[in-house]
């Protein structure tokens, strides 16, 4: 057979070859996190471990590696070409196109798509004033009460990490009834060097739907979390989870490794050593922080009321405290308020959201006078009704008070 023949017949071969074991992969990966998230479910989840593909991970240059993928998904599809794209990602990755705003043919690339938006009341907001929205369609990877010492928390079974690294500030402690909060806070950045600065989520706002609830004086102030993961089939926008006032943002520049349950599992303080976007202020229950976790060909977090903010930008130092980027939108009085769920930011494919957060939490109360004296009862703060590996939507409500 001729050469020229032969190479025919190579080429397409070899391309359904590649096509064939990227496939294989894909599913494997996918029957992975799916037995991972049925664990977590049924509270069995693995404990962590490291493994070869931890430490592999750390030599690839995965910032290059995602701004290269968001240069190529920037790339204009043929108009004829998109809806057999678009279709073949939510067949491979199970994303709903039932409710996106726009035709298939509307989108001009994959980057377009990923952050496709939703028709207007296809993500209805639960009524109750006094529950937490889920801001992102995701599954609930752990959510609960920040009880270790030293406000650390679970990463996964057997791996802890710290909040203040998280954030970049020290989150406020618990707080008994009556006792006044502190004027100032230690807000820590990469190199480990501290300032002091004025408490932003101390500062009180003229709107109503932000003023603390005074009934709520009685009550134990407790610091919850809830770790929320977007699958790259997942809608990708972020919303507000309730009505609060943004007066602090920080972006932390880091690594982009994987957050899916595999990378949780095997790698240490995944989400502090990945980029991140941190917004901080405060909700009608005090402190409020939303940390948008960055991932491996996801280096674009775009925050919506600051378009300017660019993130995955290909120089900075990652020993250098400068690149802690903070800005203080409270301080000329333009910090920024949104409405339990607004859109607040948009990631380009899937990522991970961190809540931190405090509400009220539950008191013992004297309920009633009996012949043998006074019987105690608790009074429930603010509790989680969603299980860890359970899959939420935007606007759902996580919890209530």
């Amino acid at each position: 057979m001729p050469a020229t023949t032969r190479n025919k017949f190579f080429l397409p071969g070899a391309s359904i070859a590649t096509l064939m074991m990227l496939g294989a992969l894909h599913a494997r990966r996918l029957y992975y996190e799916k037995q991972t998230t049925d664990l977590i479910r049924q509270g069995k989840e693995p404990e962590f471990a490291t493994d070869v593909k931890a430490t592999f991970l750390q030599i690839l240059p995965l910032r290059l590696i995602s701004r290269t993928w968001g240069s190529l998904t920037s790339v204009e599809i043929p108009t004829w070409a998109r809806s057999y794209v678009y279709k073949g990602w939510a067949r491979a990755f199970k994303a709903d196109l039932t409710n996106i705003e726009r035709s298939l043919e509307d989108y001009p690339s994959l980057r377009d798509f990923f952050a496709r938006g939703l028709k207007k009341g296809s993500r209805p907001l639960d009524p109750n004033p006094t529950c937490l929205l889920s801001p992102v369609d995701g599954i609930v990877m752990r959510c609960g009460e920040v009880r270790e010492p030293g406000t650390k928390v679970d990463q996964i079974k057997g791996f802890s990490y710290s909040l203040p690294a998280l954030l970049g500030a020290e989150p406020p402690p618990p707080r008994s009834p009556d006792v006044k909060l502190t004027a100032s806070m230690q807000h820590t950045n990469r190199s480990g060097a501290h300032k002091t600065q004025w408490m932003p989520w101390l500062k009180f706002w003229s709107r109503a739907d932000t003023t603390p609830d005074s009934s709520l004086n009685h009550l134990d102030t407790q610091l919850f979390y809830c770790v929320l993961y977007l699958g790259p089939g997942d809608y990708h926008r972020v919303h507000s989870p309730a009505n609060w006032c943004i007066d602090v943002r920080r972006h932390f520049p880091g690594h982009l490794y994987p957050v899916n349950t595999r990378a949780v599992r095997t790698i240490k303080n995944l989400y502090v050593l990945n980029e991140r976007v941190v917004l901080e202020g405060k909700w009608s229950q005090g402190f409020m922080s939303m940390a948008l976790v960055g991932a491996t060909n996801v280096g674009s977090i775009e925050v919506k009321f600051e378009p300017e903010l660019k993130t995955n930008v290909p120089k900075y130092s990652f020993s250098s405290g400068s690149s802690l980027n903070i800005r203080v939108y409270g301080d000329k009085k333009s910090d920024i308020c949104v409405n339990r769920g607004d859109e607040v930011a948009v990631f380009n494919m899937g990522s991970t959201v961190v809540l931190v957060f405090q509400a009220p939490g539950s008191t013992l109360k004297e309920s009633e006078h009996v012949a043998n004296g006074s019987v105690a009862s608790l009074s429930r703060g603010f509790h989680f009704f969603v299980n860890n590996g359970q899959r939420v939507r935007v606007g759902q409500a996580i919890g209530r008070w």
